[in-house]
């Protein structure tokens, strides 16, 4: 079997493949390459020794049964079997769940998770978003420390677990979006610094020196980084990948990272023949991200909306606490910006950063579904101090509200897991690492962090606790029982509206139209021949919709159709769906 690294830097390179040694020769073809023959099988652990120091886990390894710290294992990627027939589903009039393998189920297994997804298909969602998989100390995490970019988790169930989770997913007819880190590697773990300049310190992130991305030595880096990608979607058949805080990729090149990895994509979707998208996490309110690459864009499918979050937040709960404070003065207005024109800051002077932010989007170039809507998702509640969801201090009628704005919206909705049956259990930050010191750190940070906003120290959780972990696993015994059950079919009708009714899925961002009454608290808009009422103030709302007919398509409290004055009379806290014409 041929054996392959990357360490520009190294003199002399050995490979230790099960109890041998061999020694690697440098490849001829590629400067900072070696190579070299070793007997090896599915299964068979390895490593390399750099200048005869300890021998380290690969860069490009596809399993670490051992953890980070472990030998690598050869996976012979042929070996299963696959089941589905799978053609692939598109981004457009999706309907995204975002799951965390470790919490989704109490086993917090890829396994147990698959055999949770009929839920799904009953729910109505098309894609599961999963959060990161890649290798990271311990057991239970939220996956953005991870190292070794090409490895499944060994506890979640490695790469066999991953295969089976897609393969069920697939014979759902559920898409699979995984969730990858290029911005940064875990502290724990992290040998790429051991082979080449994978970092550099010619720019600097929130976790210390950046990907090297432009520096010497990048072209290989680049190449590590997209490769892994295009190894997720053709290795383990998945839809689409979602990545992590694109703001952070430091990259002054002429070709941005970005374009370049989207345009690897591409390419791959058309050897494949099925439809493959790349979703951004960005804080730069940029629509280059999402404008096709002939246009001048990056050329990615889609983005993550947190200004569509943030207004929503504010409406529903009164916070105005940090990044909120701009969304909270009028939070209302700030959801009909949003709703008709993609970005709240695209411009505009933004408080909390202290200077302007944003760009405009052109609504004529680029389709309402390339912005993801949600109302929650693991950053806006795992990163609060307690990990309190929405339903934590929302009535089941604003929680309605927040599902129907999400799921209603010109945006792609998102889930996060839990939400479509207002799940009790909260989703706190939790870690697993095996050294002492970076546990006590990241235990002594985080309370540090809430401490400064008011948080006594010791109402903020153990993140090192297993019972955080435990705290966070959603309980299936809820939707069996109200107010979860209600909350639960209030999600499947939206959904299944969704499907059912085109103007919904309308690419147009610009036809949506939106009126509402930032003191009394209610908000509708207009999309296409669908009606969409939420009032989200403690007393009836009168709503004029105008004189045309309209029927009720669904409602949280039972309401009547608008008379021949053309007004709706809402109940408190409560939302309506309505199909004029």
């Amino acid at each position: 079997m041929q054996f392959e690294v990357w360490a520009p830097q190294a003199g002399r390179v050995t490979l230790q493949c099960e109890d041998a040694t061999y020694a690697l020769e440098p490849d001829p073809e590629r400067e900072g390459w070696w190579r070299g023959e070793a007997e090896a099988r599915d299964g068979s652990r390895y490593g390399f020794a750099l200048d005869d120091g300890p021998v380290l886990p690969d860069p490009r390894s596809r399993r670490q049964p051992d953890g980070p710290d472990g030998l690598s294992a050869v996976v012979d990627q042929g070996r299963y079997a696959w089941r589905a027939d799978w053609a692939g589903r598109p981004l457009p009039g999706a309907v995204l769940y975002e799951l965390h393998v470790g919490t989704y189920t109490p086993e917090g297994t890829l396994d147990a998770a698959a055999g949770r997804l009929e839920h799904l298909v009953e729910l109505g969602i098309t894609h599961v978003e999963l959060m990161p998989l890649c290798p990271f100390p311990g057991t239970h995490g939220w996956g953005y420390e991870g190292v070794s970019l090409w490895a499944v988790h060994e506890p979640y169930g490695g790469p066999e677990g991953l295969k089976r989770f897609v393969d069920r997913a697939h014979e759902l007819g559920l898409g699979v979006v995984l969730d990858v880190v290029h911005n940064h590697l875990g502290p724990s773990g992290n040998y790429l610094p051991a082979f080449g300049p994978y970092f550099t310190d010619t720019h600097h992130t929130p976790w210390g020196s950046a990907v090297n991305l432009d520096a010497p030595g990048s072209d290989e880096v680049r190449d590590y980084l997209r490769e892994s990608a295009l190894a997720w979607l053709r290795d383990y058949r998945l839809d689409g990948l979602r990545l992590d805080a694109v703001h952070s990729l430091a990259d002054t090149r002429a070709c941005h990272f970005l374009e370049e990895l989207s345009t690897a994509v591409d390419a791959l979707s058309a050897d494949l023949g099925r439809p493959l998208f790349l979703i951004a996490e960005s804080d730069l309110n940029d629509p280059r991200l999402i404008t096709p690459r002939e246009e001048g864009g990056y050329g990615l499918q889609a983005q993550w909306n947190d200004d569509f979050h943030h207004c929503l937040h504010t409406a529903l709960t009164g916070e105005d606490q940090g990044y909120y404070a701009d969304f909270a003065r009028a939070p209302l207005a700030a959801i009909a910006r949003t709703l008709t024109r993609g970005y709240f800051h695209d411009g505009t002077y933004s408080s909390f950063r202290g200077r302007h932010h944003g760009r405009p989007l052109d609504s004529t170039r680029v389709a309402a579904h390339r912005l993801l809507g949600y109302s929650q998702t693991h950053d806006q509640v795992g990163n609060r101090a307690q990990g309190d969801r929405l339903s934590a201090t929302l009535s089941p009628g604003l929680l309605a509200c927040a599902a129907t704005l999400t799921l209603t919206a010109p945006f792609t909705p998102m889930l996060f897991m839990g939400e479509e049956w207002a799940a009790g259990t909260p989703w706190q930050f939790f870690t697993d690492h095996t050294d002492p010191e970076l546990a006590e750190a990241v235990r002594r940070g985080r309370r540090r962090e809430f401490a400064a906003h008011g948080w006594a120290e010791e109402d903020v959780p153990d993140p090192q606790d297993p019972a955080t972990r435990d705290r966070s696993c959603l309980d299936w015994s809820e939707p069996e029982r109200d107010p979860h059950a209600r909350v639960l079919a209030w999600y499947r009708s939206l959904i299944a509206l969704r499907h059912e009714q085109a103007d919904l899925t309308d690419p147009d961002l610009g036809d949506t139209k939106v009126a509402y009454d930032e003191r009394e608290r209610w908000l509708a808009f207009r999309r296409g021949d669908v009606r969409v009422a939420v009032n989200l103030a403690k007393a009836p709302a009168a709503i004029p919709l105008g004189p045309r007919h309209a029927r009720v398509l669904a409602a949280w409290e039972p309401v009547q159709p608008p008379g021949a004055d053309g007004v709706l009379h809402v109940p408190a806290e409560s939302a309506v769906v309505l199909l004029q014409g």
